[in-house]
């Protein structure tokens, strides 16, 4: 994420746009759509397509009619119509794509309640929005401590002002349900304005806010994912993932969306390897499996009696000594097929710093012979005794 925006100040210290992904200058922006038919000349008499779609704060998207035909592109600020006033938002999209992202929400593009764009945005509209969300850190912390003295169980994790500052969106979380009457008309005598509250999920939460995963990396929610799809912990299983919730639960508290990154390809890995509560029967005992590699296809498994000793069986032999139990029939011993999978692998040594010997080191330093110059006595001062 880099943009104008987040560039570092005079000081050295980054500043940070504190969009979280959702940056207005699109530097970081990870809602920004490139529009692929901008090149292409709609056909003879087909006229362009009356709606956009306009972006708000965070991850908010919503669909306007063009209905006064202005001339519109990408990244233009505009004047859109609410419920009551005015708000303010990016155009992120314009021409036929939009009716394929309506498509895609399952919003007609011949419903009459669509919304209207009212006009660009002059510079007193942009003063005012940007003077709105200058406001919105200072009015996030008071309402979090009207909400403390209320003793409300709730927590407010962002305020989102409309355009006209007029109206002011409260998103909080809570685990059950809670009666903020009181707490509205107190936010709104303090405030001033109109009082919206809206509850959210912990992922957005956290989508909101933003911050560091435990790979290192900034979240996938907050930077580049815009969808959320349900995790269980049979993806933790399918993965042979130990169930430990600190481990598996991101920073909203719910199992970490990149569970799912790489279930298809175990879920195609496990089509045709045998499940890991299989039994062997043996003449020498029942055998239990104690650990499996998916992709390496090898199963290791161990006697009733000998829990401590693991023999190593392919896939294609499990499925073999399988089959024939199906058919009563049992096997000598794990020790014959587990003998066929033993490599014997040779430790060798690279000499890994050119010519030099690796027991350099090991050798005692030699003294070194100074050579001293024999100096030649000087002469002694004769004395001519008088």
């Amino acid at each position: 994420m880099a943009c104008s925006s987040c560039s570092t100040g005079k000081d050295g210290q980054p500043r940070g746009c504190k969009n979280n992904g959702t940056c207005g200058t699109d530097g970081c922006n990870k809602l920004t759509v490139f529009d692929w038919l901008s090149n292409m000349s709609l056909p003879n008499g087909q006229k362009p397509f009356d709606c956009v779609e306009v972006r708000f704060k965070n991850s908010r998207k919503e669909f306007y009619r063009n209905s006064d035909s202005l001339q519109l592109s990408i990244g233009d600020v505009v004047a859109t119509q609410a419920k009551s006033g005015h708000d303010i938002g990016v155009v992120t999209l314009t021409g036929e794509l939009v009716r394929i992202q309506m498509k895609r929400k399952k919003v007609s593009p011949e419903d009459k309640n669509i919304p209207k764009v009212y006009r660009k945005a002059s510079q007193r509209d942009i003063d005012i929005w940007q003077k709105c969300r200058d406001k919105e850190e200072e009015i996030k912390k008071r309402s979090r401590e009207i909400a403390i003295s209320l003793k409300l169980q709730m927590k407010l994790s962002d305020v989102e002002f409309q355009g006209d500052g007029s109206k002011a969106t409260f998103y909080y979380t809570a685990e059950d349900r809670v009666d903020f009457r009181q707490l509205i008309k107190d936010m709104a005598k303090a405030f001033g304005i109109r009082i919206e509250m809206r509850q959210i999920g912990y992922r957005q939460e956290a989508q909101r806010l933003g911050g560091i995963g435990s790979c290192g990396r900034e979240l996938c929610c907050s930077t580049w994912l815009t969808d959320f799809r349900s995790v269980s912990t049979a993806s933790a299983r399918y993965q042979q993932l130990a169930l430990n919730p600190q481990k598996l639960a991101g920073q909203c508290g719910k199992l970490k969306c990149c569970l799912n990154y790489e279930l298809d390809m175990y879920l195609e890995a496990l089509k045709n390897f045998p499940p890991s509560d299989c039994k062997l029967k043996t003449s020498k005992g029942l055998a239990f499996c104690q650990k499996a590699d998916i992709f390496k296809e090898k199963l290791w498994f161990s006697y009733k009696d000998e829990p401590a000793i693991w023999h190593t069986l392919t896939k294609d032999q499990v499925l073999e000594i399988l089959e024939l139990n199906k058919k009563n029939q049992k096997v000598a011993s794990l020790e014959e097929y587990a003998a066929d999978n033993i490599i014997e692998e040779k430790t060798t040594f690279e000499n890994v710093v050119g010519q030099d010997s690796l027991t350099r080191f090991d050798r005692p330093k030699k003294k070194k012979r100074r050579n001293k110059k024999r100096r030649k006595p000087k002469p002694k001062a004769s004395s001519n005794a008088k």
